[in-house]
């Protein structure tokens, strides 16, 4: 069998049945770009453990970033390994490819003065819709569960977000739609406690909420994902701030709660990671002025 016929298989039996879509369109963007054209007419008992090695190696040669070469050989070895175990292909030859290391992506924060600016902003514009990055910044919600994220998921009495959905902008009969979907990961399914401070506004914005999304938008479903990038690229514009994609909220929420003494594993928690270790990894280098205060403090006991 010629492994590209095997992949369509293998997509459709296996993949497709327990994957989210996202992911799905994800592994045919991969496949048709970069996997089809060089070892799509190989048959499959002719995919060596040299020939995939030296596919991966071209592929890092072209260029493509560590992040997407680990992606393709994840393709490689899921769909060829499902081959070996269902006799379609002799040997399972996978296990011997070496994928290039990727590297942790540089975790971008707003300054305190700059987060305080955006704060200002935002309180001076008297804009219910962008609460919802205000929310952010307190809450370390990835833009996905924000924007999907309706009154009904807010427990104003216990003070308490409930994360069980995410969103994306897809495009759907020639238009795009806002794609409501499951969290990204089973960790991100996770409760999320509101500072009290941030409840009274919280509590002002629903009075003035027309739907049933806590960030209102153009349509009944509420702000669509690239419309509110937009608008807050906007305001780092309009601020003279850097530019930091939307994540950086996340990022300087996370960054502000180890400042004020938050442990680790409570912080993992709120973000939704599988571990701390991902959190202390992610972050630790963020950390460099909390820790010269700490060492200094431990500095002043010396006689």
């Amino acid at each position: 069998m010629k492994y590209y016929d095997w992949l369509d298989e293998w997509m459709t039996y296996y993949v497709n049945l327990a994957t989210k879509e996202r992911t799905c369109e994800k592994y045919r963007k991969q496949i048709e770009n970069h996997i089809a054209p060089k070892l799509g007419e190989f048959e499959l008992d002719a995919l060596s453990a040299q020939v995939l090695q030296r596919f991966t190696v071209d592929l890092s040669e072209k260029g493509l970033a560590a992040n997407t070469v680990n992606s393709v050989v994840s393709i490689l070895k899921s769909s060829i390994k499902q081959a070996a175990i269902l006799g379609i292909a002799k040997v399972q030859c996978t296990d011997a490819i070496v994928r290039p290391k990727a590297k942790e992506k540089q975790v971008e924060s707003f300054t305190k003065d700059e987060q305080r600016k955006i704060e200002l902003y935002i309180a001076d514009s008297k804009k219910n819709k962008l609460f919802g990055i205000l929310l952010c910044l307190y809450t370390g919600l990835r833009i996905g569960e924000l924007l999907a994220l309706v009154w009904q998921d807010i427990d104003f009495v216990k003070g308490i977000i409930t994360v069980n959905k995410s969103c994306r902008d897809a495009w759907r009969n020639g238009a795009y739609v806002k794609d409501i979907d499951t969290p990204k990961t089973d960790n991100a399914y996770r409760i999320v406690p509101i500072p009290k401070q941030l409840m009274v506004k919280l509590k002002e914005v629903k009075k003035h909420s027309v739907g049933e999304y806590v960030v209102d938008g153009k349509t009944k479903y509420g702000a669509e994902v690239r419309s509110y990038q937009r608008t807050f690229e906007s305001i780092l514009k309009r601020l003279e701030i850097a530019h930091k994609g939307f994540h950086a909220l996340r990022h300087t929420f996370a960054t502000r709660a180890l400042e004020v003494g938050m442990d680790v594993k409570t912080l993992s928690e709120i973000l939704g990671h599988g571990n701390p270790m991902i959190t202390l990894k992610r972050y630790a280098h963020s950390m460099l002025e909390h820790k010269i205060e700490m060492m200094n403090r431990v500095g002043k006991l010396l006689l």
